[in-house]
């Protein structure tokens, strides 16, 4: 048993989840933005004085990330490694290959980076603790990568979406519970004073997404969101990854997503994207968001032809280059809209990558809908309007629907990779 650690050194972690590295945008490559918030993350690190980096899931955005996306990563782990901070702790996300994450882990274990890409068969694996710079334990993380169906619940014939959806919420609960007391057993024996952090990669309940970024729902039914009072109590910090909007768990500052760094759509272009950093006196965590820069500016422009063609005229004066999504919403019909639009941005540094012409649906909409928009449409509703236009009868409907939420769910497993 080691000896008890009184009074431990104040730890500075830095929070940060679902970089997605290797992304595109509508085709475009964002190579060149990873880079630079890689190098922004390397400064930061060194500026703020961090003594721990945690990644919460989803580094790539896909399980078989190419070879440059690949070399982006291990480049900025080397210059991490090389004494920017003492440890890098890396937990799978739904995005990763947990195989690919977990090959390099003992090479990389040698050089203090702490990869988990899949849940471990004995809970006590998940738990690591890190040392100080003067080889004493400073703190304890209960490394959680996201839990995928099969590691939650066993599939039985004929079993109902609830079922389903109480068996994936149990397994949850029992995987938080069987990793924080191990973590907590460790921390008694190292004298109970150690701040204890656990991460996460999943959906809690009322958590917030927008429009566009990708975030995808884990588990088939779209219901099983774990509420905030559901993990362990004994959690000084909880690093969640998976949504991309920075937010709180239950409005406690010490359980909160921080978000993805860049922008992922066009529905995140006016959002300030951010880290957070925690301080770490004894137990007790000082968090504080730090905000990310803007490495290439999105925007998304609304409007009929006027207020649209006066925007871009605008923008292309200013000469910055933007990546822009146009939605057109006005009442006349304008058949050579991306002509348009061509002919505003020729000769400027903006690129239009998607036009969207909302006039004919949001007519429809507003028809059967009035109180509706067409960004409130998600593919569940839009789903449900099929059923309600062809007159489905309810007895009928729940088992479309969950063979309709198992071929969405599968769709999005097998998104091609893309570097």
């Amino acid at each position: 048993m080691s000896a008890p650690a009184s009074d431990p050194a104040p730890v500075r972690l830095l929070h940060t989840s679902d970089w997605h590295l290797g992304r595109r945008l509508f085709g475009r490559s964002r190579h060149d933005e990873f880079a630079a918030f890689l190098d922004w993350l390397t400064d930061t690190l060194a500026r703020e004085a961090v003594d721990v980096l945690l990644v919460a899931g989803d580094v790539f955005d896909t399980t078989t990330p190419g070879t440059r996306t690949q070399q982006l990563y291990y480049r900025f782990l080397h210059r991490v490694a090389a004494g920017l901070c003492r440890h890098v702790v890396i937990v799978g996300g739904n995005h990763d290959s947990p195989s690919l994450l977990d090959a390099p882990r003992e090479l990389l274990a040698a050089l203090r980076v702490h990869v988990v890409g899949a849940p471990a068969a004995d809970p006590a694996d998940e738990v690591l603790v890190l040392d100080d710079a003067h080889g004493r334990p400073a703190l304890i993380v209960a490394a959680v990568p996201y839990l995928r169906d099969r590691d939650l619940r066993q599939s039985e014939p004929g079993e109902q979406a609830e079922d389903k959806t109480r068996k994936l919420l149990a397994g949850l609960r029992a995987h938080y519970a069987a990793v924080c007391a191990a973590a907590e057993a460790r921390r008694a024996e190292l004298g109970g004073a150690l701040p204890l952090v656990a991460t996460g990669h999943l959906f809690t309940a009322g958590g917030r997404t927008v429009e566009g970024d990708g975030v995808r729902e884990l588990y088939v039914g779209n219901l099983a969101h774990i509420g905030a009072d559901q993990f362990p109590p004994g959690i000084d910090y909880l690093a969640l990854g998976h949504l991309h909007v920075p937010q709180l768990v239950g409005g406690d500052p010490t359980r909160r997503y921080s978000g993805s760094p860049l922008p992922m759509g066009f529905g995140e272009a006016e959002q300030q994207k951010q880290v957070c950093l925690a301080e770490f006196r004894g137990q007790q965590a000082r968090v504080r968001g730090l905000p990310v820069p803007v490495f290439r500016r999105l925007r998304q422009l609304r409007g009929d032809w006027p207020a649209l063609q006066a925007a871009l005229r605008d923008l292309a004066a200013a000469g910055e280059p933007e990546w822009l999504e146009v939605v057109y919403e006005g009442e006349e019909i304008v058949a050579d809209l991306r002509q348009r639009l061509a002919a505003e941005v020729e000769g400027s540094p903006l690129e239009i990558l998607r036009v969207r012409n909302d006039r004919l649906v949001a007519r429809a909409l507003a028809r059967q809908h009035p109180a509706e928009t067409l960004d409130a449409l998600d593919p569940e509703t839009v789903f449900q309007r099929c059923l309600d236009a062809h007159e489905v009868p309810a007895a009928q409907r729940p088992a479309l629907q969950q063979t309709y939420r198992e071929a969405l769910h599968t769709l999005r497993e097998a998104e091609p990779a893309a570097d």
